[in-house]
């Protein structure tokens, strides 16, 4: 589904991303772990189409994103940390106009509903999202990206502000979306949070790529133990 070969991002003379590899496949959720300003929304920002990089490749179902950027990002959804949403637009309006730009038919209406219950917020779609929470415009973030059906999903630090029940029904529509042939890539520094969810996860530290494996392979890893420590303080 995604693969990333020797990516590579310069900010002037620091390197971001320094010569990263690594391969997501059908039906995985792929964790991408690593301490703040580890590169992970570097990386992130690469493979959604929306930054630059200096060398490598990245495929997505096949398709190189330097060749072809508009057909994947037909085949994506990408959600920031922090949602930036338009809004002087209600909910439904800015869901709506998310799907218009990915041409979806009439069926668009079955699937809003359909999530918006899922989240608990059916009364709140008509709302300016000016009024919103963070939680609020996340969870409105996560219907945009679900509504068109994606076959691959990034997301950068996603639970970061949802509430616990809202947490666990994401981790559902992801757990969803991977059994009917998608996947997920999304990055986290929360080891917790990788250990019970992932298939797979990368470790990632100063731009370059550590380990990629099993959480158990990975935390059997002795040479990992300092940078498992450093995420851990961090996310106390």
């Amino acid at each position: 589904m995604l693969k990333i070969e020797h990516l590579t991002k310069n900010y002037g003379l620091k390197k971001a991303v320094d010569d990263l590899s690594l391969e997501i496949k059908d039906g995985e959720i792929y964790g991408f772990i690593g301490h703040n300003g580890a590169g992970k929304t570097t990386t992130l920002k690469s493979v959604a189409g929306i930054q630059a990089f200096d060398h490598g490749e990245i495929y997505i179902d096949g398709i190189s994103i330097k060749d072809d950027p508009i057909a994947c990002k037909r085949k994506i959804a990408y959600i920031p940390d922090n949602p930036d949403l338009y809004e002087y637009m209600t909910a439904r309006q800015y869901i709506n106009f998310i799907q218009d730009v990915f041409e979806v038919g009439n069926e668009r209406f079955e699937r809003i509903e359909k999530y918006a219950k899922i989240f608990s917020i059916e009364k709140d779609l008509d709302q300016p999202i000016a009024s919103f929470s963070h939680g609020m415009k996340q969870k409105v973030a996560l219907i945009a990206a679900w509504v068109h059906q994606p076959k691959l999903v990034i997301m950068d630090e996603p639970f970061v502000g949802l509430d616990p029940t809202a947490s666990h029904l994401l981790k559902q529509m992801m757990r969803e979306l991977c059994e009917e042939g998608g996947a997920i890539f999304f990055s986290t520094h929360v080891l917790e949070v990788a250990e019970k969810l992932c298939d797979h996860i990368a470790i990632i530290k100063e731009g370059k790529l550590l380990k990629t494996g099993t959480m158990e392979e990975v935390k059997g890893d002795a040479s990992l133990e300092t940078v498992f420590l450093e995420m851990e303080n961090e996310s106390v």
